[in-house]
């Protein structure tokens, strides 16, 4: 099977995808989690998206396609894929179709996992981050002993710039504005299903394998 997921940032996205990916024995493939491995390899593609890093540019859609392209065609995902983190503009989503077609693939969903803004809005502004481990925790879920010691380290818990509730909201106006064209985009190529990314996340996974079963 390959599938693309999509959803706003809080929304559990990575988890779900770490779940689908035992479940279907399938890789699940971030856009983060590519760059770092090319990073790592010694092709032209990658030495160029490792020197815009390096740098701390966004890497060109070019050569993420390009990465995306050697990426499908390697032996772990010769059963399928679920991509998470991209295509995340228009253009991208096109270009991602027309690599599909060139290597013979076909894509067989695209999962929207849909949440209320504030929703995601109280979930972020209650994460605290160690600055020692780099460990996430969340208020509502996580029982601290002591919301300023991390407990598996004794570092300094901390609230990410990017997790308060002024930045989560900028965040996802930004989201809503570029991923807006691409859901319209699979919607009419009849791909696009919705998964509410409210609850419990065994209830969720069961949404989603549901939806598969069903596609």
């Amino acid at each position: 099977m390959r599938l693309i997921l999509f959803g706003p940032p809080g929304v559990g996205k990575g988890t779900q995808a770490k779940l689908l990916s035992a479940k279907l024995s399938i890789p699940h493939i971030s856009t983060g989690d590519m760059l770092r491995e090319a990073a790592n390899e010694q092709t032209e593609l990658s030495k160029k998206a490792k020197a815009i890093m390096d740098t701390g540019h966004l890497v060109s859609d070019d050569i993420m396609i390009g990465i995306i392209r050697d990426v499908m065609q390697s032996p772990k995902c010769r059963n399928g894929f679920i991509l998470d983190g991209f295509p995340r503009t228009l253009p991208q989503a096109k270009a991602l179709s027309s690599v599909l077609s060139e290597l013979h693939l076909k894509l067989d969903v695209v999962i929207n996992m849909e949440i209320d803004d504030e929703e995601v809005v109280q979930r972020l502004s209650k994460r605290l981050t160690c600055k020692g481990c780099g460990t996430i925790y969340n208020l509502n879920i996580d029982r601290l002993p002591d919301t300023a010691k991390c407990p598996k380290c004794g570092g300094s818990l901390y609230q990410r710039e990017d997790d308060k509730p002024e930045t989560v909201r900028k965040r996802l106006r930004v989201y809503s504005d570029s991923t807006s064209p691409v859901k319209e985009y699979y919607r009419g190529l009849g791909l696009l299903k919705n998964v509410h990314g409210i609850g419990g996340i065994e209830e969720i996974h069961h949404q989603i394998l549901s939806l598969l079963s069903h596609r």
